[in-house]
């Protein structure tokens, strides 16, 4: 599978950019500090999908409790592909990147999260923020992440929670942390179909050849292997760099700051 560290970046990066683009009607950041924080739970959001084995990092996040999850997520995405698999979809063993892996999921939980945020309020989007956010920090900060164990990941993303939930409006919050969830499940199924074994991002309702399950996946010249070289010495630091710079230009007042000294820059090279 695509390593952590590289669905998170990717996931706050998507974050970010999108940030600027969704309506303030639709939970969209009004300030710099929400911008950060749905960039943070889309980089979180974007791990989601791979609870559906206890070999990834999302299951290790939470020590047992994370672990115990995968399980039950594993389980219950076999018995979805069982139940809709087409007359040629092969008989599997283990629920990984079947039903966690689709558009219906990333959908699916993007609503439940609003659904759950606009009936219960705030304690319903702590939790969210808790559990993404630590996500979020298993990823982006995985050595460190490893070296303090995962208490240190459930304190840390215990506190963050507490600090960022004040910057979700409730009129509009529950539609922003649903957006931001929902673009970063998608955004890991994308990360996903760029490697050798591809996703079944459509399933199941679009079947083709006898399939219900088929993956969608570059072409093999094209497609990258799993953690490989490319993944880590092209892949990985291109999107730290584009997350860095979208970073800096999330700060209130920086686009006009970067715009003004370039502007001078020029006038004075003349």
């Amino acid at each position: 599978m695509v390593m952590g560290a590289t669905h998170a970046m990717s996931g706050a990066a998507v974050g970010l950019a999108v940030a600027d683009l969704l309506p303030a009607d639709w939970g969209g950041p009004t300030s710099t500090a929400e911008t950060f924080a749905f960039a943070g739970v889309c980089a979180g959001a974007a791990l989601l999908p791979d609870l559906d084995t206890a070999q990834s990092t999302v299951a290790r996040s939470f020590g047992p409790v994370s672990k115990a999850l995968a399980s039950g997520v594993d389980t219950v995405s076999l018995a979805v592909y069982r139940v809709t698999k087409g007359r040629k979809d092969p008989n599997r063993r283990g629920g990984h990147r079947t039903f966690t892996h689709t558009a219906l999921f990333a959908a699916g939980l993007g609503a439940g999260v609003s659904a759950l945020v606009g009936q219960f309020g705030r304690p319903a989007l702590i939790v969210t923020l808790f559990f993404t956010l630590g996500l979020a920090l298993r990823g982006l900060f995985g050595h460190w992440a490893r070296d303090k164990g995962w208490l240190a990941v459930t304190v840390a993303a215990a506190f963050l929670s507490i600090l960022t939930w004040q910057w979700f409006p409730d009129e509009v919050g529950s539609t922003g942390l649903g957006v931001a969830v929902a673009l970063g499940c998608a955004v890991h199924c994308l990360g996903d179909m760029i490697t050798k074994e591809g996703v079944p991002f459509l399933a199941p309702f679009v079947p083709f050849g006898g399939r219900r399950w088929w993956e969608l996946r570059l072409p093999s010249f094209l497609a990258i292997r799993a953690g490989g070289g490319v993944e880590r010495a092209f892949l990985g630091p291109a999107l730290t760099i584009v997350t860095v710079a979208l970073a800096v230009w999330s700060i209130d007042g920086a686009p006009e700051a970067i715009t003004d000294a370039l502007r001078n820059s020029v006038q004075m090279s003349e």
